[in-house]
């Protein structure tokens, strides 16, 4: 049969359509994962632990922890929490108070925003600590868990056992000073953040007062909610 009379001849010869192609490249993204899935060599598993390793375990030092999540420490950073701080260095002026080494508690808060908080009592020791090979004020003050309150020798009863410590005060203040009267003596220590910013000066003589002195102010509610980290990071 010729062409003429083939009814079919005439659309094999007809030219056939181009394949089509996409009208925008792929999404970047989408290229990025196509190569990462084929570079794979083994199956992901199937619960997705792939993606948490040891790599991923942190292990926070001194007073890190308080300023990377200060609500587990005063329960957030609203004006409660502030208050708790304040309540954290009252309790350990009552416990002097209570064991008969301190007659008053001067409280005063001025108007640069500082408050401050004077005892009478026995001073918080300045002498070296036998582990730490720092005076102990600085040990107290920058180490959490760290105190004369966890046996009966120091103290027979402890409200300040019951909290979180000064060091979680100091931690959560943008400035913090510790003066400590002690043996006629007058001794004092400089902090920000949770860090000795100086080494502990001793002032000279002092002979009409003994205790410790602390005066501080917090980090601003503000800031609190995300507080950057001792090593200079930014936090969660």
């Amino acid at each position: 049969m010729d062409d003429v009379n083939d009814l079919f001849g005439s659309l094999d010869k007809q030219p056939q359509p181009s394949p089509r192609v996409p009208s925008r490249p792929l999404d970047p993204m989408v290229l990025a994962l196509q190569k990462s899935a084929a570079k794979r060599t083994t199956p992901p598993a199937p619960d997705g632990s792939e993606g948490y390793s040891a790599a991923d375990i942190e292990v926070l030092e001194g007073l890190e922890p308080v300023r990377r999540r200060p609500g587990m420490y005063i329960g957030g950073t609203d004006d409660k929490a502030m208050h708790h701080l304040f309540a954290e260095i009252i309790d350990n002026c009552m416990d002097e108070a209570v064991a008969g080494h301190a007659t008053f508690i001067e409280v005063e808060f001025s108007a640069d925003g500082f408050l401050s908080v004077t005892d009478n009592g026995r001073g918080i020791p300045v002498d070296m600590h036998p582990k730490y090979n720092k005076p102990a004020l600085e040990v107290i003050m920058t180490t959490l868990h760290s105190g004369g309150k966890f046996d009966s020798k120091v103290y027979e009863t402890s409200g300040g056992l019951h909290g979180v410590g000064v060091s979680v005060v100091n931690a959560l203040s943008d400035n913090l000073e510790v003066e400590v009267a002690r043996g006629r003596k007058l001794y004092r220590q400089r902090f920000s953040r949770g860090i000795a910013v100086g080494e502990l000066e001793k002032l000279g003589d002092v002979h009409n007062r003994r205790g410790t002195r602390i005066r501080f102010i917090p980090t601003s509610k503000s800031s609190a909610r995300a507080l950057p980290s001792s090593r200079g990071g930014s936090t969660a």
